[in-house]
């Protein structure tokens, strides 16, 4: 058993860390490593799984003895790294149902920090970032949903991979929110991590919201632009603070180029998560057996999940339209950055204090993760510093979707640069490797300098709206038609009066006239951003069979709306109401 891990020779001060067999951590464990094969990308692995990942022959629990079953199968991704040469150790704890940041709501124990045991681990992933940190594995699947498979990572010193939804099959898992739910990878490494989701992605039909996506092959240079929150929190937490400016100045050094964002819309999406009507999806995921047996669920996740019942069908539909609402605005920054720097979390508490205050104090941790599962981001949390305190910092790089191989190779870069050694075992980092989804020398393709967009209604040459075209630089390039599947509405109660544009069905559509034009990418973020809900940028198709960005309408919002798509487009449409005036 290791209780006082030796310090590296760098670092004078030895880790305060758990005992190793922590029982808080494991679940349950099989009698011997679980495999079903000696060969592969990952033979001679040894990994654990979050206990609401399927492992047939150990029981699934989330953390709670009464929902308990006995899978007939592995889930789809332990089937896969199993099937890839790794060998299952067993099962490990977790905040109960995946309802937390801090690791301390299981009936099981709280999870201790790896490296002090007096403070939290942070969660749902609790178990699984210990096993990883105190080196009884060499990596583990969590699971994300609000930031569990970042957090975790960013306070034990760990890698921590949040692939972008549906690269990796969630078939097999226990949904905390289905539709942005994410298994996640921990290890010590970031190459070892790289190497687990090549091995665990895969499109998966079984998996309602599995998708084939096609990842980035390219490294950004090491001239890369980051974007720095414009308001950062660390809730008091000077050393926490000094380390974001320390993580900042050496991705600097790196030769990074840090840009300034408005993180005002990516705050607002991650209050929605908990504080609107998705939260009802924690409710749907369990609701037959929380209806059952409500008494069984732990306090606080008794009540967040129970939060999820007041709700109605237009709640959700007011909520789903205010997220794309701020993912519209939080799209402009794409356009000035390449990736978005921020701390993993902006403090570490104590077990006593995250026990004393555990709603207000789990909220604080997430502040800089609730948004991006969301708005469909892809992340990567790994370590940056030891605390003068002793404690780890981590950082998260956040792409796009797709952006996978992207972030996992600027992880790799600045996580050697820190110097850190692993986990909480004090080894040196081994050498870089060479990542499995990266074109070896492979340049960035060139960057875009414009954008197309067409427009159908108020933003047409000489309509009320174009000058929020032509002031951003914009000229007309095409002035042509929809393919013609799409139907046209007058919306009402909009001012000035706009139109609405709908995909529908082949063959009962007509062909809507457009414009097309063109702007400076660096504006397009601007202008997006001024586009209001029911209205979004969408891709239309033109009458020729070519695609552009463009100007579409929520179905929901056609209620009281008035077909206009006889017209063939805004210009007669308005011509006929000063033909007509009775024109509705």
């Amino acid at each position: 058993m290791v209780h006082n891990i030796p310090a590296s020779p760098d670092d004078p001060k030895p880790f305060n860390a758990s005992p190793e067999w922590a029982p808080q951590a494991w679940l349950s464990r099989f009698p011997e490593p679980l495999r079903t094969s000696e060969t592969g990308s990952l033979a001679g692995l040894r990994f654990a799984v979050k206990d609401n990942i399927d492992a047939q022959g150990l029981q699934t629990t989330a953390a709670c003895a009464e929902f308990a079953y006995a899978p007939t199968a592995h889930a789809t991704v332990v089937q896969k790294l199993l099937d890839s040469g790794a060998a299952l150790a067993g099962k490990t704890n977790l905040d109960q149902f995946a309802c937390g940041l801090n690791g301390t709501r299981s009936p099981y124990g709280a999870v201790p920090n790896a490296l002090n045991a007096d403070y939290v681990s942070g969660g749902s992933s609790a178990g699984s970032a210990y096993v990883v940190a105190t080196g009884q594995v060499d990596f583990a699947l969590g699971t994300d949903t609000a930031g569990s498979g970042r957090v975790p990572a960013g306070l034990n010193n760990i890698v921590g991979i949040k692939p972008s939804k549906g690269l990796i099959s969630a078939r097999g898992v226990v949904p905390a929110a289905q539709s942005v739910d994410c298994v996640s990878i921990f290890a010590r490494t970031v190459d070892v991590a790289a190497r687990v989701l090549q091995a665990a992605r895969g499109y998966d039909p079984l998996d309602p919201y599995s998708r084939d996506l096609q990842l980035a092959t390219h490294a950004w240079p090491e001239g890369v632009r980051f974007g720095v929150p414009s308001t950062l929190e660390f809730f008091g937490d000077g050393a926490a603070e000094q380390a974001f400016a320390q993580s900042i100045a050496r991705l600097q050094a790196m030769g990074g180029v840090p840009v300034r964002i408005d993180y005002t819309p990516l705050a607002q999406a991650a209050a929605l998560l908990y504080e609107s009507a998705l939260v009802a999806e924690r409710y749907a995921a369990i609701r037959p057996f929380f209806d059952a047996h409500e008494s069984a669920v732990i306090e606080p996740v008794r009540s967040i999940i129970a939060k999820g019942r007041q709700y109605s069908a237009v709640d959700l539909y007011e909520a789903q339209t205010q997220l794309r609402a701020y993912g519209q605005q939080a799209a402009r920054m794409w356009s000035d950055i390449d990736v978005l720097l921020v701390p993993t979390t902006p403090t570490h508490y104590t077990i006593a204090q995250m026990q004393a205050d555990p709603v207000a104090l789990n909220r604080n941790l997430g502040a800089y993760t609730n948004f991006v599962n969301l708005l469909d981001y892809a992340a990567i949390s790994v370590p940056s510093s030891i605390r003068d305190d002793g404690l780890p910092f981590g950082i998260t790089f956040i792409g796009p979707c797709g952006s996978d191989w992207q972030l996992a190779e600027l992880g790799q870069r600045y996580h050697h640069a820190t110097g850190l050694t692993q986990g909480a075992i004090g080894l040196t980092l081994p050498a870089p490797q060479p990542l499995p989804g990266l074109v070896p020398g492979l340049a960035p393709p060139p960057m875009e300098t414009t954008v197309r967009v067409a427009v159908v209604g108020a933003h047409l040459s000489g309509m009320p709206l174009n000058g929020q075209l032509t002031e951003r630089q914009a000229h007309l390039v095409a002035t042509t038609e929809t393919a013609p599947d799409y139907r046209f509405y007058a919306l009402p109660g909009t001012v000035p009066p706009k139109p609405g544009l709908v995909r529908v069905v082949s063959g009962q559509g007509s062909r809507i006239a457009l414009e097309v034009w063109e702007m400076p990418v660096a504006h397009y973020g601007s202008f997006v951003a001024l586009i209001p809900a029911p209205l979004g940028i969408g891709t239309l198709q033109l009458i020729d069979g070519s695609c552009v960005q463009g100007f579409l309408c929520e179905p929901l919002a056609l209620e009281g709306a008035t077909d206009i798509s006889a017209h063939g487009g805004w210009r007669a449409y308005i011509a006929s109401l000063s033909q007509n005036p009775t024109t509705p």
